[in-house]
């Protein structure tokens, strides 16, 4: 049985911004989360709370996404907030294995900073070519390695991969 597509639910005019996560996120269907952070930061939104109560795993390039999230708001001015909610114990040792609580706050409780009550707006798919792909992903990973530089050595491979993909199709 194939695994359901996940959904990102959000409150673009909630404060903080809510984003809820339903379902496996991962580099195949992240890229209207990396958008909609995108225009939420062009717009002036500076706080979100992802809600991960209902998050079935994600990969590396979701993490990646959030860590870029988390340094961009850190680079902002005023500077913004990311939190992470409502985490079960495979999430929430995927975010710290990656230093991803350096960066963002982490809320691991049940009765977490964000129930993502508002988050009720679906964020519509959207599919990348293969090099797009590949430039998402590079960007990701290099975002890890930004936000903890223990993470260079876990995705050199990966990020040199990525890197030569890039660089043969331009």
């Amino acid at each position: 049985m194939p695994e359901e597509s996940p959904v990102f639910l959000v409150d673009p005019y909630s404060s903080p911004v809510a984003v809820r996560i339903a379902g496996r996120a991962s580099f195949q269907n992240v890229v209207p989360l990396k958008e909609f952070l995108k225009s939420s930061y062009a717009s002036g939104k500076r706080d979100f709370v992802f809600d991960f109560s209902q998050c079935t795993g994600m990969d590396s390039t979701v993490l990646g996404v959030l860590a870029g999230c988390a340094l961009e708001l850190r680079r902002l001015e005023p500077k913004g907030s990311l939190v992470l909610s409502r985490l079960n114990d495979r999430n929430l040792e995927l975010v710290k294995n990656l230093g991803l609580h350096r960066i963002a706050t982490v809320d691991a409780g049940e009765n977490g900073v964000a129930s993502g009550v508002g988050a009720t707006t679906a964020l519509n798919a959207k599919q990348l070519d293969e090099l797009e792909n590949a430039r998402l992903c590079l960007e990701a990973h290099e975002s890890l390695v930004a936000a903890d530089s223990d993470n260079r050595e876990k995705f050199q491979d990966v990020i040199a991969y990525l890197k030569n993909r890039v660089e043969d199709e331009a």
